[in-house]
C-alpha cells in the first residue's frame, strides 16, 4: 500500500508540474537509504548508544519500581489474615500510591512526550539535519531534480546509479574529518 501511495504521490507531483517546466529542465531522480546511513554513520552510532545507556537506566529503576510493588502485594496477601481492617486498609493504600507513582514514573519515561522521546528527538535531530543538509547539497550540486528514501519503501525498483547513498556517507566522512 505504502509503495502504491508513494507511487501516487510521484505521479501527482509530476502531472502538476508545468509542460513547460519538464522539458525546460531535466528531471534527475536520485534516492537514499536512510536505514543503511543511520547504520553506518558514526554520529548515530554514538548517539544510538547513549540513548541505549540511558533507556536501561530509566528501566532498571521501572524494574525496581516493578519489584518494590510485587513484594508489597505480597506482603499484603501473605499478612492479610493476621493484620487489622485498619492496617490492611493502611498497607493497601500504601501499595496504590506505590502503583501511581509506577505508572506516573512509566507515563513520564515511556510515554509519547516523555523523556526517551525527548532524549532521542534531542540526540537524532541535529544528525538528521546534518544528513538531510549533505543530501540537499549533493542534489543541488549534482542536479537533482527529486531524491526519495528508499527506506520508506516508495521504490520498487530503481538502477543502482541513482543511488546517492555512498556519497551521502562519504561527504557526512568528510564532513566529520573537518569538524571533529
Amino acid at each position: 500500500m505504502k509503495k502504491v501511495s508513494g507511487l501516487v504521490l510521484v505521479c501527482f507531483f509530476l502531472s502538476h508540474l508545468p509542460v513547460g517546466a519538464l522539458m525546460a529542465e531535466e528531471v534527475k531522480l536520485g534516492y537514499i537509504d536512510t536505514v543503511k546511513i543511520f547504520a553506518e554513520f558514526k554520529e548515530t552510532v554514538a548517539a544510538e548508544e547513549i540513548y541505549k545507556k540511558e533507556v536501561e537506566a530509566w528501566k532498571k529503576k521501572a524494574s525496581d519500581m516493578e519489584a518494590d510493588l510485587a513484594k508489597m502485594r505480597e506482603e499484603i496477601q501473605s499478612q492479610s489474615l493476621m493484620l487489622s481492617e485498619e492496617k490492611l486498609s493502611e498497607k493497601k493504600l500504601q501499595f496504590d500510591q506505590k502503583m501511581k507513582e509506577y505508572n506516573q514514573y512509566m507515563s513520564d519515561v515511556f510515554g509519547d512526550n516523555g523523556q526517551a522521546a525527548k532524549r532521542n528527538k534531542e540526540l537524532t535531530q541535529p544528525i538528521v539535519e546534518k544528513i538531510n543538509g549533505v543530501i540537499a547539497k549533493i542534489a543541488e550540486d549534482e542536479g537533482y531534480t527529486i531524491v526519495f528514501d528508499a527506506a520508506q519503501g516508495n521504490i520498487v525498483y530503481a538502477k543502482k546509479a541513482l543511488d546517492l547513498t555512498e556519497k551521502v556517507m562519504e561527504r557526512l566522512q568528510q564532513e566529520m574529518q573537518k569538524n571533529p
